[in-house]
């Protein structure tokens, strides 16, 4: 029997705890008429999240005594969130950043995002805490902050609230990595909003490593004021479902806009990443370069839009999606996108699928190397060039260890 709207959603939040104050009670109760997106909603069309809609989970979990994450850390200044909780006691935190925590109830829910998205308002009901991060005006760090989104236990969903506010005339980054450990059938829902403010120079990177059988939605909500810029590198290794989602506001005139991803996937790994420019000012400049390495039965999507308004001249665009294929099994969905409505612009976009060169790999083993370092040589010099756009190497580093462990490819 087909379960009717109301109970589909009921049966979801069933074991889930629904926070006491009156906010977040009232957006729980208007996600009870809400529906999870299904294939026939352009925004979804090739993306099933049946594993998550259908699936109980809950928010509550005891914090482990044996956390180790040494090895995916890169900074000395972090913070660890485990199941959606932070790890205070485990985090280590200077100065250079403005860190605080804060309520959810103190948190203007659902600003600047899509209040119809059901996953949106799912978050804005269940999350407990904000991550509220300053960058102080005119301030240069040299170090990131890493933030490690850490999932353990069995089924459990968790609710991740960013929100980044990059001074005036700033410069800083941020290392954003999703790890497991002990964790099986889990679900972060994170929601980052950013605000890039008048010359200022951010950059995130998001390590997204976890365990085979997690799930994960992701969405980054942007706004770049004049003469910013703004740079965000994905770097997909596990996951079995994993959703990116990237809207950028480029608000401001002579801003710069980068968005770069590396996605590798295997076994019967979804992954999916969706972009959103919006040119909403004169003389601007973006570019986008995400590429792909499918096998097995893994699935990709990439649907990259960019749109350039009325009064928006002067805009360099550009997108470009490579692809490879190295199982007959494995899929990839393209669609790259631009929609203009200005004359004097320069915008292109470009997406290319296909497998490994016969030729080179012939050449490679006239050379002596075996047919499966020869596919692991190749492979890793089409998908290095994202990685060295990185521009910091020990984020650099700590990919290509993680790319090693998972899938022996050398970098050497």
């Amino acid at each position: 029997m087909t379960l009717v709207l109301s109970e589909k959603m009921d049966a979801f939040l069933s074991e889930l705890d629904v926070p006491s104050n009156d906010i977040q009670s009232n957006v729980i109760e208007r996600v009870k008429g809400m529906d999870f997106p299904t294939t026939r909603d352009e925004y979804w069309k090739y993306t099933r999240v049946g594993k998550i809609s259908n699936t109980k989970f809950t928010n509550t979990s005891t914090t482990s005594a044996d956390i180790d994450v040494q090895s995916h850390l890169i900074s000395d200044n972090y913070i660890i969130i485990e199941n959606g909780k932070i790890r205070s006691d485990i985090s280590q935190i200077n100065n250079d950043f403005e860190v605080n925590y804060t309520s959810a109830t103190a948190v203007n829910h659902l600003v600047n995002l899509n209040d119809n998205d059901v996953f949106t308002a799912l978050n804005a009901g269940l999350f407990d805490q904000a991550i509220t991060i300053k960058i102080a005006a005119n301030q240069t760090i040299e170090k990131p902050l890493q933030l490690v989104f850490l999932s353990t236990g069995e089924r459990v969903m968790a609710n991740n609230r960013i929100l980044i506010d990059s001074g005036k005339s700033s410069a800083a980054a941020l290392v954003v990595s999703t790890i497991s450990q002990g964790a099986n059938s889990c679900f972060n829902n994170t929601i980052t909003e950013v605000n890039v403010a008048e010359n200022a120079h951010l950059t995130i990177h998001k390590i997204q490593n976890e365990s085979a059988s997690n799930l994960s939605i992701s969405t980054e909500q942007v706004k770049q004021a004049k003469n910013s810029t703004f740079k965000i590198n994905t770097f997909t290794l596990t996951g079995l479902l994993i959703r990116n989602n990237i809207n950028i506001a480029v608000a401001g005139e002579n801003c710069e806009t980068y968005m770069n991803g590396a996605i590798v996937s295997s076994g019967k790994q979804h992954v999916d990443n969706h972009t959103y420019v919006d040119h909403q000012v004169p003389n601007c400049y973006s570019n986008e370069n995400y590429k792909y390495v499918m096998d097995d039965h893994s699935n990709g999507v990439f649907n990259g839009r960019v749109i350039v308004q009325k009064d928006a001249q002067v805009i360099n665009a550009y997108q470009n999606n490579g692809n490879i294929l190295l199982s007959d099994n494995a899929s990839i969905n393209s669609k790259p996108e631009l929609e203009i409505y200005a004359d004097d612009v320069k915008c292109s976009h470009g997406s290319t699928t296909g497998q490994l060169d016969e030729s080179a790999l012939f050449y490679l083993q006239t050379r002596g190397i075996s047919l499966a370092n020869a596919k692991k040589l190749l492979v890793s010099a089409f998908i290095g060039e994202v990685i060295r756009s990185t521009e910091n190497e020990a984020v650099t580093q700590l990919i290509e260890r993680l790319l090693q462990t998972e899938y022996g490819w050398d970098f050497s």
